[in-house]
């Protein structure tokens, strides 16, 4: 089998010439449209993975406050303290000693509720007002009665009171 001597003719050289050219050419604009998009692909996937890792630790700080927020519920709200504030005492003319020492008094007989259960003080609520208004508390020689006046329970327990002398 012959080939035919193209390769010396001026027309087929060009064409040679010509397509190794365009091939080189094509292959470079091949490179660099490959090489352009590999970029923008690069770009991108770091971009998802610090959004990604930004989203995991966002989450993970949820999870944590989600955790702490179940620690804190599982626990029961306690009483911390008791205030006790006399309201008439300047009716009855008492010095800031006896209205100190009476309020102390009254905080001793109920300060067996500091640490318990909110929920279950909340439910004996009437049996704490009746714990006060049936005791007398003597101071100086002198027996007060109190009736409760307002009762706020909460992690401080407030109790308003109003002092009666007894005869």
């Amino acid at each position: 089998m012959h080939i035919p001597p193209y390769h010396r003719k001026k027309t087929w050289q060009r064409f040679i010439v010509g397509a190794v050219t365009g091939a080189v050419m094509a292959y470079l604009v091949y490179l660099y449209i490959y090489g352009s998009l590999y970029e923008q692909l690069l770009e991108e996937n770091y971009q998802l993975q610090s959004e990604l890792e930004e989203v995991k630790r966002h989450n993970e700080a949820l999870l944590e406050d989600n955790e702490e927020l179940d620690k804190k519920t599982k626990t029961p709200v306690t009483v911390e303290t008791i205030q006790v504030k006399i309201s008439n005492g300047k009716d009855l003319k008492l010095d800031d000693l006896i209205l100190h020492q009476l309020e102390e008094m009254i905080k001793e007989e109920i300060n067996h509720l500091v640490g318990k259960d909110l929920s279950a003080i909340a439910n004996s609520d009437e049996l704490l007002i009746s714990t006060i208004e049936n005791k007398s508390f003597t101071v100086d020689g002198f027996t007060y009665f109190f009736k409760i006046e307002k009762l706020l329970i909460s992690t401080d327990i407030k109790l308003t009171a109003e002092a009666e002398l007894s005869n």
